[in-house]
Parts: C-alpha cells; structure tokens; sequence
C-alpha cells in the first residue's frame, strides 16, 4: 500500500513547546475493489443525484445544504458560512491537556489510527522532544481535534519517529462488556482444558498480515471474464450440516491429530 499525501495539516501544541505538523490516516481501503452500478440493458454506469423528497426534481449543488430535523418536517436550515463560525481551536491545532499511562486506555476506545509527523525541518526538534518524553515517562497525550466537523478526543502514542495519533470513542459509544458476558456460567471439564492448550500450542505462529481470500476470489473471477467475456457457473453452496451438537472431547482430540500429521509429529 502507497504513502498517501497528508489530509490534515496544523500544529502540535504542548505548552508554550509547538511545531507544525501533518497527518495521514494509518490505515486504507484503497486496494479493494470497486464496482459501479450499471444498467443492465445499456451497459452504461448509473449515476445518482439529490432529488427534492416532495417534488421529485433534482436539487443543483448550490442548493444543497445541512437541515437539523427540530419536528416532524420541520427543518432549521444551517449555512456553511454558519458551520464554519462555530468551528473550535481544534480545528488546526492539537494541544495535549493531559498525560495518562498507555495501559490505562483499554482497546475498546482506540478508534481509528493516524500518522502524525512533522510538517517543516525547523520543527523536527520540537515534535522529537514531545515525543521522546512521552515515550520515557511511558504515557500518551490526550487533545481534541476536529475531523469533519466533529470535535474528537483524541489519544496521541509514540511509535519509532513518530507518533500514532488514534480518534477516542466517547464514553456514551462503549456498551459494558458486562451486558453481554456476565451471563456466561460455563466451566469446562478438567480434561478439556489441557487439550485445548496443546491445540493452541500447535497452531501456534507467528503473526503476518492477512490477505483477503474473497478478495482474491473475485479478482480471478474478473480475470476470467476478461479473458472469455462470458458468464461462468454459480458456485454451489454446501448446506450446513443441522446437527451442530459437538462432542467437545473428541473434536479436540481429532483437531490434535491432525494437526501432528500436518507437522509431522512434532505437536506435543
């Protein structure tokens, strides 16, 4: 995947310490695919537009703007010109508040990650000094910044020259964990246990990213079409099986022999 050019630019602000900076989002979707509606008839792309609700014609451009539904059909009209007024500091500048140990902030609240980097030479040092003492005392920044029109908390972490900035979920957006586990009561039985471990020991290996195999699917389906520029066959689709009761026990004990056939033994 190709560095892409930085979609936000500003300036990191630590006191009265501050040096321009630019940033780029960390992760993308670029190199999935993208199909078009068509016309099936005609074969031609179709394209969508704004229509008025009630009158059915289409709305030009310079017409289009933000309503906020106060009652039933009722809509307050904002003008850009409006939306921009009320935009915060955080719009180009992110100022940390406050320090918190990394550990503090669980998985949950990290949204989306972001590269943030320095914009000139001339700030290099100042980015460099906020972010080696970050990494010494083994805490992170917490800021505001606004991203489409929204202010977000954001959550600033150093990572190598860098620093990774990730968008916080707010406290109303989490849903307790405990809605949905404390129900759970199941103890396994004392054999179980020790299978499973040498499973997971078997199957055990190093991380690499991940591809995706539909994706891949679909690319050779294309290709195929490109080259015969005719339909191929549906897959068919096994049904599932309807008895989904497992003897834990003994699909444990298989799913271990296998896994020393494929390696030749050496599973323990």
């Amino acid at each position: 995947m190709a560095a892409v050019k930085p979609y936000w630019k500003g300036y990191l602000k630590l006191s009265l310490v501050n040096c321009p900076v630019a940033m780029s989002p960390a992760t993308g979707d670029e190199e999935k695919l993208r199909f078009h509606t068509m016309n099936r008839t005609t074969g031609n792309r179709v394209a969508s537009r704004y229509v008025d609700k009630v009158t059915g014609k289409e709305v030009a451009p310079d017409d289009q703007v933000k309503g906020y539904e106060r009652g039933e059909g009722d809509y307050i009209i904002l003008e850009e010109e409006e939306l921009d007024a009320v935009a915060l500091e955080s719009v180009r500048t992110i100022e940390i508040d406050m320090f918190t140990p990394r550990n503090s902030i669980e998985w949950i609240w990290l949204e989306k990650p972001h590269y943030l980097v320095p914009n000139d030479k001339v700030g290099e040092d100042a980015f460099a000094v906020i972010r080696d003492a970050m990494r010494a005392e083994k805490v992170v920044g917490i800021s505001r910044l606004v991203l489409g029109q929204r202010e977000r908390a954001v959550m600033l972490e150093p990572r190598g020259e860098g620093i990774v900035l990730w968008t916080l979920r707010y406290g109303d957006e989490v849903r307790p964990e405990q809605e949905y586990f404390s129900h759970i009561k199941a103890k396994p039985e004392g054999g179980l246990a020790p299978l499973m471990k040498q499973l997971i020991t078997a199957q055990t290996k190093k991380w690499a990213p991940i591809t995706d195999p539909i994706q891949d699917r679909m690319l050779e389906m294309i290709a195929g079409k490109m080259k015969t520029l005719k339909s191929t066959g549906k897959r068919k689709i096994e049904p599932m099986a309807k008895d989904n009761v497992v003897d834990i026990m003994a699909a444990l004990r298989d799913s271990l022999d296998r896994e020393k056939r494929n390696m030749g033994g050496k599973a323990k």
